[in-house]
């Protein structure tokens, strides 16, 4: 299969360089794309276009996620190539979201530029942010951490919410599937007099129906209920000076576990459940101050309350953030500069030793308070029309690990018209909490081992990315986009999860780690409204110990997506089909006698979606997910280790803690959730409705 993949790729590579040949000869060419003039702001923190960006930027709009409409952007960003959501827990189906390789830690994920969705609720929090409010979606891959600060390490997400200048007056959007989901958008934009406007977007979503296809006597869909409120001001001020304010409240409550269970089981020993309450705000905004000079005053505040049970494990804790940071942005002939100072304050606290708690069910007496001041600037110099070179570099004191230096380098080559490339390094660095960032650790399966004093993360990265453009006089054009990136980490902190089945032992790496690869997207626009999007990511993501290699566990060597769009002619129907391709990960087994695979096979997830336009106010989509009805449980005999003894009454343990095999237990097998590497949902029909009125 991995063959077929690659001389598909190969056609196309070469098919497009004959139409690009046969183009220059005819000296006929469109001119570029709208998408090449879009506004980004991620990789430079300023407005560019796209196109003069030194820093590659992927940008991608609400209709993209539509054509696989989900209830959440968490879902959604499974269509972005080298981009894959990540289920980390069969029972509770928390995740996080992996950009080339890397854990779901090393993402940071913002709200118009905002560090909000960080540490604690990277694990809970990540689902309700309304898709209705989304403007679009900006993805750097690649280290960020010389303007973002930790955890921008592996790339960053920044999720755009919509203006309230170009947001329509009433948005709805319905949806429900033969799995009895629902989920509803709502988003209002309303004048607040002459000099406000405020734009509401209300999301709800249910899923109340237990599920057990795989008839392990376990819920094969963790049932939900969530709300979230998101509200943003926007007041107009002289000289178009920008002043907006938002805020967001956010409430879910989860539960999976045996089919049995109802929350008077919550906590106990009888019947298995994973129970987590979540109950969260944020309030973030904008201010350029009122100077000739553009100075713009950003902030942030934001509190995440959870309260969680992994069978009779307790799991509470508070999270607060306060961020604020200043900017100035000077041009100053071919140098344009932006420098900037930030605050960042954390505070956690858990019931867990850690923070000095011996009751099971209150936080405790010594809860981690981090305050992170830095400033930050960086030159991008327009040499001339083709060259366009980016300096920067930030400096932060942690308060824990000291003084942290993160520079970076940008380098645009504009070849011609057609052609660009852009070579970008730079360092990261990462502060871990492993309670907040590493959901095996809270289950109560295992044991949390540390077992040194951990060092702060860091990172050396390098990334070429070449792009090139074709215009046919034909009408159909094609953009490819090829990237090779390397990845060098110290100090990495890795979890250990095969020397004892009972425990999870954390320590810094002896030796170093590697993340290289290469990616390639090619966007095909026909001129009888045909679209393609095709991609293509390869990883190699190792841990190197005393010269020995091993393949980082949960990390596919190859993985594809593909979207292909028709507008049926004369019609008001649009047909989408899309899907993702995975070659195998290692997979997390509890020892030499687990009989379940220790590599998953190569897998698919397809989906197709059939929509009708009724005039431009109303959109019916219907459609089918998960064609192939692809379940993990496909090449297992189980994929949750025993179900049947989920708090381990019969396992037998020798005198050194090792699991021995028994009449009942005759694998060595513990309670453990945390193989899994597919949705164990399997195929569903959809059906929804749109409403934009102006």
């Amino acid at each position: 299969m991995r063959l077929s993949i690659y001389w598909i790729l190969f056609f196309v590579l070469v098919l497009a360089n004959n139409i690009s040949a046969q183009q220059d000869s005819i000296g006929q060419l469109k001119p570029m794309s709208a998408v090449l003039s879009e506004v980004v702001v991620t990789g430079t923190m300023k407005e560019v276009k796209r196109l003069e960006s030194p820093v590659p930027v992927e940008l991608y709009k609400p209709a993209f996620f539509r054509k696989n409409p989900t209830s959440c952007i968490f879902d959604g960003l499974q269509m972005v190539n080298g981009v894959r959501p990540q289920i980390n827990c069969n029972v509770c189906n928390t995740g996080d979201i992996r950009i080339n390789g890397l854990p779901g830690p090393y993402t940071m994920v913002l709200i118009d530029g905002m560090p909000i969705v960080s540490s604690l609720s990277t694990v809970y929090g990540l689902s309700g942010i309304p898709n209705s409010l989304v403007e679009r979606i900006e993805i750097v891959k690649g280290p960020a951490s010389s303007l973002y600060g930790s955890e921008a390490v592996g790339g960053l997400i920044n999720i755009i919410t919509k203006k309230t200048t170009n947001a329509p007056g009433v948005s709805v959007d319905l949806m429900t599937t033969t799995w009895n989901e629902l989920n509803a958008d709502l988003g209002f934009n309303l004048k607040a007099g002459k000099k406000a406007s405020v734009l509401t977007g209300i999301n709800y979503f249910n899923y109340d129906t237990p599920k057990d296809v795989n008839g392990d006597s376990f819920t094969d869909l963790t049932l939900q209920k969530r709300i979230s409120i998101f509200q943003k001001w926007n007041f107009n001020r002289a000289n178009n000076k920008l002043f907006s304010i938002a805020a967001r409240y956010y409430n879910e409550n989860r539960w999976g576990g045996d089919m049995r269970w109802n929350e008077q089981f919550r906590g106990g020993d009888s019947i298995y459940g994973e129970s987590i309450y979540t109950n969260r705000w944020e309030i973030l905004g904008n201010y350029e101050l009122p100077f000739k000079e553009k100075l713009m005053l950003s902030y942030s505040l934001n509190q995440h309350d959870q309260d969680s049970r992994y069978g009779t494990t307790s799991f509470i804790a508070k999270q607060k953030i306060a961020f604020a940071q200043l900017t100035w942005d000077k041009r100053m002939g071919v140098h344009d500069w932006l420098i900037g100072a930030a605050f960042r304050y954390t505070y956690y606290n858990d019931n867990t030793p850690a923070s000095g708690s011996t009751d099971p069910l209150k936080l405790g007496s010594s809860p981690q308070q981090i305050a992170l001041p830095g400033v930050f600037a960086q030159d991008e110099i327009k040499w001339n029309d083709q060259h366009k070179i980016l300096l920067g570099i930030r400096y932060d004191y942690h308060s824990v690990h000291g003084n942290i230096f993160t520079p970076r380098i940008a380098y645009k080559y504009t070849i011609n018209e057609k052609n660009f490339l852009r070579i970008n390094a730079g360092s990261g660095f990462r502060v871990v909490n492993l309670f907040t960032e590493d959901h095996a650790a809270l289950t109560g399966a295992r044991s949390v081992v540390i077992a040194e004093s951990l060092k702060p993360e860091r990172s050396l990265n390098i990334n070429v990315n070449y792009n090139h453009k074709i215009f046919g006089s034909n009408g159909n054009s094609m953009n490819i986009d090829a990237t090779l990136f390397y990845t060098y980490f110290n100090n990495r902190i890795v979890g250990d999860f095969d020397t004892n089945p009972n425990q999870i032992i954390y320590n810094n790496l002896n030796g170093h780690a590697v993340s290289k690869g290469a990616s390639i997207n090619i966007d095909w626009i026909f001129k009888h409204d045909l679209k393609l999007l095709l991609g293509a990511t390869y990883l190699d993501v190792g841990l190197y110990k005393e010269n020995q290699k091993e393949q980082q566990i949960l990390t596919e060597r190859f993985s594809g997506t593909w979207t292909v769009s028709y507008t049926i002619p004369g019609t008001h129907i649009d047909i989408d089909y899309t899907g993702n391709v995975y070659g195998p990960m290692r997979l997390p087994v509890l020892g030499p006698l687990d009989p379940r695979k220790e590599f998953s096979p190569w897998w698919s997830i397809q989906n197709i979606q059939c929509s009708f336009h009724v005039g431009k106010k109303i959109e019916l989509y219907t459609g089918v997910k998960n064609l192939l009805n692809y379940l993990p449980t496909s090449n297992n005999p189980f994929i949750i280790a025993r179900t049947n003894d989920p708090f381990d009454k019969q396992v037998q343990y020798n005198s050194n803690g090792q699991v021995l095999p028994t009449p009942d237990n005759p694998y060595a097998l513990t309670f453990d959730p945390n193989y899994v590497y597919a949705p164990n949902q399997g195929i569903r029909g959809f059906l929804g409705i749109r409403i934009n009125i102006q």
